[in-house]
């Protein structure tokens, strides 16, 4: 591929690029040296899970090692005991080493769903953070001031109104920078809320006698409900570890406008032909995303049962073949309200009865709107919505 060639590749997706130029010439050393770059991104495992979300960044350093650079998969196993401060309003609870290491585990199986192992260095800052002495950590803190700090709006705004900022907050920038300048990164990646973060690096890479990294941005994912980032807190995530059917009726169930986003985000699809889909009947182009989606992180064949799933249980209505079993072990006599609640059908006892009343509630077949039931030992199958589900007694 030629330079500009390669330069398209790499921004399609990209929120921002600092600075193109940059990275323009990086390439051509490159190509004359024979040295990949090296392109860092740092993940915090705060989470057990990855979801789709993350794979929005995951997918484009993946694009930087087609081109035959070397990707850093970073582990913040130290950065994640600070916890990130960007875009919250209070402290991060703490979390113990025990369960950043836990998540960290998962972590590295889930990643080769998408990097190519043989060209990924999984790595942990607690390598060269944990070493650092008081007086090193104070030398660090010299490198950057606390106005600079202070000009993130998270910070500004909990300032001003007068919400605590703990001073371990304070390092997390300049840890995130450390790591770049101990890793000698050539570009640096991260979301569009990281951006501060990752111009630190540059600011200490320098300082260091570096060349400054480059930054690269993606844009947050939206979640399934269209509106707030994808998040796991938030419950409109989609998570990449999720079964086959889960994913692809959390794929069918997005916006058609938030779908196309999707399809530049969480695909290779050019946008010439993101493009010409469009003018074509959506739910089929949706069924295609959810499948390619489905077969990203599990198999074709998972897709192609998937599919068949959605068709027959949320299009046609029928039973699902591989409905749940849920044995009732608290006491709720003939109450149709707790049956709901005890199996999982219902958020709460109010929310039960709403859907009595809507008429949302078919069990063995047959719409009840009463608040009483007997359930027989053999049990039967509820029916809340698109939810089923064989109760026993």
């Amino acid at each position: 591929m030629s330079i500009d060639d390669q330069l398209t590749y790499l921004k399609k997706g990209l929120a921002d690029l600092i600075r193109e130029e940059d990275l323009r010439e990086r390439l051509l050393q490159s190509g004359k040296t024979g040295r990949p770059l090296r392109v860092k991104a740092g993940f915090d495992p705060t989470a057990p899970d990855l979801h789709l979300g993350h794979t929005v960044l995951l997918r484009k350093m993946k694009h930087f090692q087609d081109l035959g650079h070397r990707v850093i998969f970073l582990i913040g196993d130290i950065t994640g005991l600070i916890g990130d401060p960007t875009g919250r309003n209070s402290t991060r609870p703490p979390m113990t080493r025990e369960e950043i290491l836990q998540n960290a585990e998962t972590y590295k199986t889930q990643v080769f769903k998408i990097l190519d192992p043989s060209k990924t260095e999984v790595r942990f800052n607690s390598e060269w953070l944990e070493p650092l002495k008081f007086v090193d950590v104070i030398r660090l803190c010299s490198k950057y001031t606390v106005a600079r700090i202070m000009e993130r709006d998270d910070f500004t705004n909990r300032f001003r109104d007068g919400i605590p900022i703990s001073m371990h907050e304070l390092l997390y920038p300049l840890a995130q920078g450390y790591d770049s300048v101990m890793l000698e990164c050539d570009v640096e990646m991260g979301g569009t809320d990281q951006t501060v973060n990752l111009l630190v690096g540059r600011e200490l890479q320098k300082d260091a006698g570096q060349q400054p990294q480059i930054v690269a941005t993606v844009p947050l994912l939206e979640g399934t409900d269209g509106v707030e980032k994808m998040s796991k807190s938030k419950g409109n995530y989609i998570g990449i570890t999720e079964p086959a059917k889960v994913i692809f009726r959390k794929v069918m169930g997005i916006g058609d406008a938030l779908m196309w986003r999707y399809w530049e985000l969480l695909t290779d699809k050019s946008m010439a032909e993101i493009a010409a889909m469009k003018t074509e009947e959506p739910m089929q182009v949706k069924m295609r995303l959810a499948r390619q989606i489905v077969a990203d992180f599990h198999s074709a064949e998972a897709a192609d049962r998937a599919q068949m799933d959605f068709d027959r249980e949320v299009r046609a209505g029928e039973q699902p073949v591989d409905i749940e079993t849920v044995r009732l072990t608290d006491y709720t006599g003939n109450s149709l309200p707790k049956i709901l609640l005890a199996a999982g059908l219902a958020e709460s006892r109010t929310d039960a009865e709403r859907k009595i009343k809507a008429g949302a509630v078919e069990i063995d077949g047959t719409r009840y709107t009463g608040f009483t039931i007997a359930i027989a030992p053999c049990g039967a199958v509820f029916r809340v919505g698109k939810k089923w589900k064989r109760v026993q007694g």
